[in-house]
């Protein structure tokens, strides 16, 4: 029996690679089934991964959530003790406004702990229609489409807009 060979192969004999074959088939399937096992095993920890990043996403908010709330408690504290002792009728007027100028500073840090921030332009500032919501245009001895006046004051929170200033703007001359 001749056998042909390639230039850069060597010749290997029919009866080898017959008597051969079995044991080239079982190792190939031992090869498929790690292959398949590995798979399988990646695949399960992909899954497992995933599961416990949308676990993390979940608590981190709903903590997020608990701590606003929790910075929060005392001004609501602070705005039921002013109603229980106005109801009485124990607490003078400057009392009441000395204790909601208390709370007002709770409240104000309370925000501050949580990032949020006031936006809140001072006049003649040029207005920004990324923080700013202009509610009318007056003419104004000021630079155009700057800030007159401020209606109501906005909110960043983390840099992101949560509530636009409502503000005047000056008019072009």
């Amino acid at each position: 029996m001749t056998t042909e060979t390639h230039p850069t192969e060597t010749a290997i004999p029919a009866t080898e690679i017959v008597d051969d074959f079995p044991a080239r088939v079982a190792e190939l399937e031992a090869k498929n089934a790690q292959m398949a096992d590995a798979y399988l095993r990646s695949k399960a920890e992909v899954e497992n991964i995933r599961r416990r990043a949308e676990e993390e996403i979940a608590k981190s908010r709903k903590f997020a959530v608990e701590s606003f709330a929790e910075s929060l408690l005392p001004v609501k504290d602070s705005l039921e003790a002013a109603i229980a002792n106005q109801a009485t009728g124990k607490v003078a007027s400057e009392q009441v406004l000395e204790g909601v100028q208390l709370t007002l500073r709770q409240l104000a840090q309370a925000l501050e702990r949580n990032k949020v921030l006031e936006i809140n332009p001072p006049v003649a500032t040029k207005f920004d229609p990324k923080q700013h919501q202009a509610i009318s245009v007056v003419p104004a001895e000021q630079d155009p489409n700057t800030v007159v006046s401020v209606l109501q004051k906005g909110y960043l929170i983390a840099d992101r807009v949560l509530r636009p200033a409502l503000v005047t703007v000056s008019a072009a001359k």
